[in-house]
């Protein structure tokens, strides 16, 4: 996977087909809540690596993921 994508279609086809990863409903929530606590060890580790811009993008991509779950 890579860690700048093009669009919320490329990430989305990177995290499914790729990291074989279901965007169902569960995990986009899971996901939102993890990227939103930066207490939570794995975001702190997101941010070290690639910034809070890059986390948000991430973020809303998962939140428009888990619209159409």
């Amino acid at each position: 996977m890579e860690a700048s994508y093009e669009s919320y279609t490329h990430w989305r086809a990177e995290i499914t087909a790729k990291a074989n990863v279901t965007l169902d409903a569960a995990y986009c929530t899971e996901r939102i809540e993890a990227l939103t606590n930066e207490q939570d060890p794995s975001t702190k580790a997101f941010l070290k690596v690639y910034g809070s811009a890059h986390r948000d993008q991430i973020l809303r991509w998962f939140e428009q993921a888990l619209g159409e779950a």
